[in-house]
């Protein structure tokens, strides 16, 4: 028998579930409280949206860090070849990148927000803008329907929440719907931003702003020392600190320890050993052997870089590089190898990527995403305490979450 849908929520979560529930013959109405769909889905992956990872299934729960486990359930019934193959049968060809991301062939984000729109739609999906939600209004434990903001009342059978966390509130995701599943008894855990930029100690750092270093190795110890993340790639200097994909997850593998303490090292050329650099740093001052040291890095290092490294070397740039020792030159190849910057907190929760954190698990059915409290009620996306790192993981769970909540409401 036919039901009444109501989504509370338009990204990309919601709107999966808007076409999978509408295409099952259920009668699904959508509440936006945006002028239009899919806002935050618009700016990620910088307007080009990364879709999904073209990975196995272990290789992408290895990239959840937050209860992946929950997901198997879902990942088994949707996953990231199914994720794909969707697009393509939307006519959003697909394809894929450095790390296995993948990206819409056009890299336009509002192609994939035009397509999930359009198949929702053509489902028969409603589509109420502007609507804010005040209560999901329930009976004995029941789904019976919503309440907008202007007191507008509609009778639903089953209601998905689809709300997203609270990173990013200009595209309205602001936590509307975690108030609205604690007040129907649902436990929503600590929220915290993941996938967020960092605030540096050492003051030197804001001399580099708008410095991007590429193909550099980063390695990142939480406040006791402890490794726990290593990538090469590229991160970016702020005026505040460091940003970057890397970074990006580097943060979610300190989140747990704190933040105030954990450190990076910044391998400069990882692919030199110290061996091999120190030829390198032979060959470069034999050659700039009538140069002052500061005017001799240039082959190594970016120019905004060499003032700060001097510095941190410790040797004065006026001196002459041929009377530089070989235990300066040593010295020189280790901070090359591996320059500290020390972590003081994360840049504030609305610059967050992601929300760690969200309606607890152990109270959402795996297989279903309804809710072990209320009958009719199901969770998609981000408002669910899962997260992952950078590479198209979280769109891959609120794709995956929505189509499972989308075909069991």
């Amino acid at each position: 028998m036919a039901n009444k849908v109501g989504i509370i929520g338009a990204g990309a979560a919601g709107l999966i579930a808007a076409g999978r529930a509408a295409s099952l013959g259920n009668s699904v109405i959508v509440f936006e409280k945006n002028k239009r769909a899919g806002k935050k889905l618009l700016i990620t992956g910088k307007g080009r949206c990364n879709i999904t990872n073209n990975c196995s299934l272990d290789e992408l729960m290895a990239n959840i860090p937050g209860n992946g486990r929950f997901l198997y359930s879902s990942f088994n019934n949707y996953n990231n070849f199914d994720i794909m193959d969707f697009f393509e049968s939307v006519n959003v060809p697909v394809k894929t990148e450095r790390g296995n991301r993948v990206f819409p062939v056009s890299d336009r984000s509002m192609d994939v927000v035009n397509a999930l729109i359009n198949y929702a739609h053509r489902q028969g999906t409603q589509f109420i803008y502007e609507a804010s939600v005040k209560e999901i209004v329930c009976e004995e434990n029941k789904v019976k329907g919503v309440l907008l903001q202007n007191n507008d009342f509609y009778e639903l059978d089953s209601v998905i929440l689809a709300t997203g966390g609270i990173s990013y509130p200009m595209t309205g995701s602001t936590g509307d719907g975690h108030m609205m599943a604690r007040k129907l008894g649902h436990t929503v855990t600590e929220l915290k931003p993941s996938l967020v930029p960092l605030e540096i100690q050492e003051s030197w750092v804001s001399r580099l702003q708008g410095l991007t270093l590429r193909n550099v190795g980063l390695t990142a110890f939480d406040n006791k020392g402890n490794k726990v993340y290593y990538e090469q790639g590229e991160m970016l200097f702020t005026h505040f600190g460091v940003s970057g994909p890397m970074i990006l997850s580097a943060s979610r593998h300190i989140m747990e320890c704190g933040y105030n303490g954990a450190y990076f090292l910044i391998d400069l050329k990882p692919a030199l050993d110290e061996e091999t650099l120190d030829h390198r740093l032979q060959r470069d001052f034999s050659k700039y052997s009538r140069k002052q040291f500061g005017n001799s890095l240039t082959d190594l290092l970016p120019k905004s870089l060499i003032p700060v490294f001097i510095e941190l070397s410790g040797i004065s740039p006026g001196k002459p590089v041929h009377q530089i020792t070989k235990e300066e030159r040593k010295e020189l190849g280790k901070l090359l190898k591996g320059i500290k910057v020390t972590v003081s907190k994360p840049r504030p929760i609305e610059e967050a990527i992601v929300t760690a954190g969200g309606v607890l698990t152990k109270e959402i059915k795996p297989s279903t995403m309804e809710s072990k409290l209320v009958k009719g009620l199901f969770f998609a996306g981000e408002i669910i305490d899962v997260d992952a790192y950078t590479g198209g993981f979280n769109l891959t769970i609120a794709f995956s979450t929505g189509f499972v909540a989308g075909s069991n409401a």
